[in-house]
């Protein structure tokens, strides 16, 4: 496996062995489905291929959607915010995820790990069709 950064305009890469104890935990789950059994579920290769997929597992939401982030997120002014909405914001040419907060209506950038273990509320297209919004918010009908 190699390990593969750009950075400033610098493209470089680490050639690794799963076994050999990468700590970046952020492998594709295409890569990982190339790769052959395990025979020990206690090795370090195994625990490393879990990590992988638990952060592959981490929703991607859409423009719009109202999530519940499984615990509070500290904000650098003291405050917190449990529920936001995803949205974005213009930054020259490029278009950046940021979140609405719930409470106040301010925006904040939010890492995908602070994402793990969050809700999806209301799906942001649920204005598109009836049967896409209930098929998108995951409830039945009642």
């Amino acid at each position: 496996m190699f390990l593969t950064r750009y950075d400033d305009g610098c493209w470089g890469y680490k050639d690794m062995e799963e076994s050999a104890g990468p700590v970046e935990s952020r492998a594709p789950l295409s890569i990982l489905n190339l790769l052959s059994d395990i025979k020990d579920p206690d090795s370090y290769a195994h625990a490393w291929r879990q990590r992988c997929r638990d952060w592959a597992a981490i929703p991607d939401y859409e423009e719009g959607d109202k999530i519940r982030l499984a615990k509070p997120v500290t904000l650098t002014d003291g405050n917190t915010c449990q529920i936001v909405t995803a949205t974005h914001y213009r930054r020259g040419r490029q278009k950046r995820r940021c979140y609405r907060i719930e409470e106040t209506g301010g925006l904040v950038r939010l890492s995908k790990a602070s994402l793990a273990g969050s809700t999806l509320l209301v799906a942001g297209r649920v204005d598109a069709s009836p049967v896409l919004a209930e098929f998108l918010s995951g409830q039945p009908k009642r």
